[in-house]
């Protein structure tokens, strides 16, 4: 069982959402799979999973994401309507485990980012992933410390599943595509993110696509 908190096995849901359109849609799908137990607002700081439904990312979508952040009972999914790769690497930096398009979110795939996000997994779409690759391709490398040990916080083990993270390739994924058990996967996923002081392993693909690492 992940650290999320589960009822009967489910896993608990906070959604928020300014537009109650949005809202009424996300929970009407959820609410139809045995998998996910709603919590209302007074139970919201609780929930295991915390989804945000939204247009696009506004400074008030920010300091919601950041507030959440500091939740330590909740990972942070993210189902919007539009997001570029400036913006992506904003909610990651958020402490966002998962984003999922509006227009993609039907009841399977939301459920798929619910369990993912309460795995501790991330879940991204892979043409933003690609689109964030060239944005921070493009930043000044001149940031970087030339005499720091940035460049070689990875192993080569490390690099390469973390370059099939950025892919949007799961667990499972990569233990067959690495030839590692699942469990050392996750063994070695969870280092790099406790040795960098990272949150989850969207913000260390973020992290690492900003020092050139992957």
């Amino acid at each position: 069982m992940s650290r999320a908190d589960r009822t009967g096995g489910r896993v608990t849901v906070a959604v928020y959402a300014a537009d109650p359109v949005l809202r009424v849609g996300i929970v009407h799908q959820l609410r139809q799979r045995p998998e996910v137990d709603l919590v209302d607002d007074v139970e919201a700081e609780g929930a295991a999973v915390s989804l945000v439904v939204v247009d696009d990312v506004g400074d008030d979508v920010v300091a919601l994401l950041h507030r959440l952040r500091h939740n330590k009972a909740t990972r942070t999914g993210l189902v919007i309507g539009t997001l570029g790769p400036g913006a992506l690497q904003r909610v990651i930096e958020c402490g966002v485990a998962a984003v999922l398009r509006r227009a993609e979110a039907e009841q399977d795939q939301l459920l798929r980012l619910v369990l993912a996000i309460a795995n501790g997994e991330g879940v991204l779409p892979g043409d933003l992933l690609g689109k964030l690759l060239s944005h921070v391709g493009n930043l000044q490398r001149s940031a970087l410390d030339p005499g720091s040990l940035s460049l070689s916080t990875l192993t080569t083990r490390e690099a390469d599943m973390l370059r099939l993270v950025s892919e949007g390739l799961d667990t499972a994924e990569i233990a067959r595509k690495t030839a590692y058990s699942e469990r050392t996967v996750k063994n070695v996923l969870h280092e790099i993110i406790t040795r960098l002081q990272l949150r989850n392993r969207a913000h260390a693909v973020g992290y690492a696509l900003r020092n050139g690492l992957i």
